[in-house]
């Protein structure tokens, strides 16, 4: 039976390339993969479903997962959530703090986030530091919905030159999506409609190349169909 992926993700943003990119690339190599945003919060009797706030709400919402689907012995879960503005109440969240360096720091987390569901066939993956580090790879795509603004693409293909992108920080005023931001103001109210469009027209070669956690995450999940209970 081909192996079912269950991918949490944590916004608008991440869930429409997971689903237009990630889904079409695993189904090539025979994972089957079904997408949804986090549970963020519940009001009136109604599920409100995008934005990372709480970790208990997430947890909460990929146990509830895994639950429903406890008789598929192929069955995978895995996030994709962003290091910035990660929630403070989640596991590992202190000693992470303490680590200056991101790879170290988002490994903290991770571990600390699959010991806490402990669950066999979960693959947990925290996002240096946020969807838009994908963008910052090879920010002259922009140029695909941003034609008149040649100038500021220019700028941020200047800023990430011989950069590595998953290690632009996670200031409030510096992390990816506010660099962009500061060149394309306009991409503020777009993001989640402009920027999985515009990931999408990066090779994912180039994503794999520049974005070495992005990479190791991506070859876990293609090799499911391989190696089943070796996670």
């Amino acid at each position: 039976m081909a192996p079912r992926l269950y991918i949490t993700a944590e916004g608008q943003t991440e869930e429409s390339y997971a689903n237009n990119v990630l889904k079409p690339f695993l189904a090539g190599r025979g994972i089957f993969a079904a997408v949804r945003r986090v549970w963020s919060s519940r009001k009136h009797g109604r599920v409100f479903r995008g934005g990372l706030r709480n970790y208990e709400n997430a947890k909460a919402d990929i146990i509830r997962w895994m639950k429903e689907n406890s008789g598929q012995r192929d069955a995978f879960f895995t996030t994709m959530f962003d290091l910035y503005a990660y929630p403070r109440n989640s596991p590992g969240y202190e000693a992470a703090q303490a680590e200056r360096d991101p790879y170290k720091k988002v490994a903290i987390l991770e571990d600390a986030l699959k010991q806490d569901l402990q669950h066999p066939n979960f693959i947990p993956y925290i996002q240096l530091h946020e969807f838009e580090t994908l963008i910052l790879a090879d920010p002259a795509k922009l140029d695909w919905e941003y034609i008149a603004h040649e100038g500021p693409i220019r700028n941020l293909v200047e800023m990430v030159a011989g950069k590595n992108p998953e290690e632009i920080n996670e200031g409030q005023e510096t992390a990816p999506s506010k660099r962009i931001i500061k060149e394309i103001p306009e991409y503020k109210g777009q993001k989640a409609t402009i920027g999985p469009l515009v990931a999408a027209k990066i090779d994912l070669d180039v994503l794999r190349e520049k974005c070495k956690h992005f990479n190791e995450w991506l070859t876990r999940l293609e090799k499911l169909n391989e190696v089943g209970a070796d996670k």
